[in-house]
């Protein structure tokens, strides 16, 4: 199916438009609720005309600064030449364009331009979308943000609850602290990127918890980026300016923030954080000295998840308008060598890329074999 391209006339254009009204709203079920297992009872279904493939698929990353993100283009590259896939996709782009919402919006636009079938997207802003989200309807592109994803019920998207997740921080985190008799002190928050719709959610889940939970806590905040470099910095800095800290609640970066408090001299504490490896192996290793922790992954898989989804529109399948990945969790008393870590592996590797529901298993070497840059 050919699409609208830049260069046609403003008349061509409005054809195509209006031959093309982006996806009906429909009456569920969907295809494959297993995998693609509606947000709520209430979350709409979308449906898309059925066209023939195979696809030309483009993902449209922002920020590149950490490993989630690196390791998230990696899987991408990975998945598209899964047999599960690869004879549907006939042409696969990847492009970061940083944390400009304009550079971003730029590129999705030009991938609509030039006739792409379905743009995968992690967004650099919740809001702002609105135009692209017009044109990809004009143009029957299926545009599936992910992780941080759009305030707006107009197109496909898939994640995990981060509110949920910010709420399940807190909750262990204070668990912990009630089971050792503590009722106040300071809380350091690390945050992740500044302006994106994970953060924010995560961060209010978090707050909401604290807040409702009695105690005298003094929460105190600071901004890691996901980057375990990064939080590494600024939880040491915390703790000089601070002092010592009842509990750390970290988004990510969670390598980062277990050295700064290892080398700070800083007393082992109740801590939550993401699924690096290598927080995994810590929380294995130095649990029974007070470094109790919970690990969730917010999977850089998502991504193979959000471009199965988007195949399986193109395809004409009734599909979620919100796609509700599980949370995967894992406490420090639950971790095991092999299992839901690996001592062989680089710290920095996420831990989560299983995804059985969705016949998506991508293996760390394949994984690790691909590289970052655009393509």
């Amino acid at each position: 199916m050919y699409k609208t391209l830049a260069t046609l006339t403003a008349g061509a254009a409005l054809m195509a438009g209006a031959a093309f009204a982006g996806p009906e709203i429909v009456e569920g079920p969907g295809v494959n609720p297993g995998c693609f297992a509606p947000w709520t009872a209430d979350t709409k279904f979308m449906q898309w005309e059925e066209r023939e493939g195979p696809f030309r698929v483009a993902v449209v990353n922002g920020f590149v600064g950490n490993t989630w993100r690196i390791q998230m283009i990696k899987t991408a590259k990975a998945f598209a030449q899964d047999p599960s896939i690869a004879d549907k996709i006939s042409d696969f782009k990847v492009v970061s364009t940083g944390t400009d919402a304009p550079a971003q919006l730029g590129a999705i636009e030009d991938f609509i331009n030039q006739g792409y079938d379905a743009i995968i997207t992690i967004a650099v802003s919740p809001d702002g979308f609105d135009r692209v989200i017009r044109l990809a309807d004009r143009n029957d592109v299926v545009l599936v943000p992910f992780d941080n994803v759009l305030d707006t019920d107009k197109v496909m998207q898939v994640n995990e609850d981060q509110l949920a997740m910010g709420r399940m921080y807190a909750e262990f985190v204070l668990g912990e602290l009630d089971a050792k008799g503590v009722t106040g002190g300071k809380i350091l928050e690390v945050r992740g990127l500044p302006g994106n719709s994970v953060d924010r959610d995560r961060s209010i889940g978090i707050n909401e918890v604290f807040a409702a939970h009695g105690g005298d806590w003094e929460m105190v905040s600071v901004v890691g980026m996901w980057d375990d470099g990064t939080t590494q910095k600024v939880v040491a800095d915390a703790i000089a300016v601070h002092g010592e800290f009842a509990a750390v609640v970290a988004q990510g970066g969670s390598n980062g923030m277990v050295q700064a408090l290892q080398d700070s001299g800083h007393p082992w504490v109740p801590v939550s954080g993401e699924s690096e490896n290598g927080y995994r192996k810590a929380l294995s290793e130095y649990s029974d000295d007070g470094l109790k922790g919970i690990s969730i992954g917010q999977s850089p898989g998502l991504v193979a998840i959000a471009m199965k989804a988007a195949v399986s529109a193109l395809e004409g399948n009734v599909m979620p308008q919100l796609i509700s990945v599980p949370l995967p969790v894992a406490t420090y008393d639950e971790l095991e060598d092999g299992k839901n870590f690996w001592s062989e592996l680089p710290d920095n590797f996420f831990t989560v890329n299983e995804f059985p529901p969705c016949d998506v298993n991508i293996s760390g070497p394949s994984i690790m074999a691909e590289d970052e840059s655009d393509s």
